[in-house]
């Protein structure tokens, strides 16, 4: 099982399916913060429908074309952050992420998804990554920028959430430009 230190505070672990109940309690609380900006917070109304989402991300693990970890921050559970749509033939995957609001604005993401990046590119040996957020979302757009990502663009109303379109911002990150930051770090 995928399990790693972030730091003193922060651990990443694989979601496993006796994790259910914890994780959906986190987005039963913060149900209406998350659901402002993610599809599925709708479609998950049980513990149940967490349990077969991790049973999902297992089977996507399985087939190399993905990874959800859970972040557990002084021992809570307090959101997830993943790699998806990982192409191996490109050397290529999308990270994504969420986190309970009562644990914004500390770092939590931003260190989380770093460590998520050292596991890309040099456990992985993947030679880009992604983040997508939408354009509104300032405190997801942080994270790319506050990484060294680069903004590549944005794609416009190409993201259906609550009979609405939004924009979406795209980031990316190079291994050679991810290998430079770290060494002058």
């Amino acid at each position: 099982m995928f399990s790693c230190t972030v730091d003193q505070e922060i651990n990443l672990q694989l979601l496993q399916p006796d994790h259910a109940e914890a994780v959906f309690a986190v987005v039963e609380q913060n149900r209406q913060h998350l659901r402002a900006w993610l599809p599925w917070v709708d479609k998950n109304r049980s513990s149940d429908d967490t349990r077969k989402f991790i049973q999902l991300s297992l089977h996507s693990l399985a087939e190399m074309r993905g990874v959800t970890c859970g972040i557990w921050f002084n021992d809570q559970f307090v959101g997830c952050v993943d790699l998806l749509k990982t192409d191996k033939r490109n050397h290529f995957a999308e990270i994504g992420y969420w986190l309970s609001a009562e644990h914004q604005g500390k770092g939590i993401m931003t260190r989380s998804c770093r460590r998520i990046i050292v596991y890309a590119f040099e456990e992985l040996g993947l030679h880009r990554l992604l983040i997508r957020a939408a354009a509104e979302n300032e405190r997801s757009r942080a994270i790319p920028e506050q990484l060294g990502f680069t903004q590549e663009g944005v794609q416009r109303q190409v993201f259906w959430l609550h009979d609405r379109y939004f924009d979406l911002v795209n980031y990316s990150l190079l291994n050679d430009e991810w290998q430079v930051r770290k060494s002058h770090s």
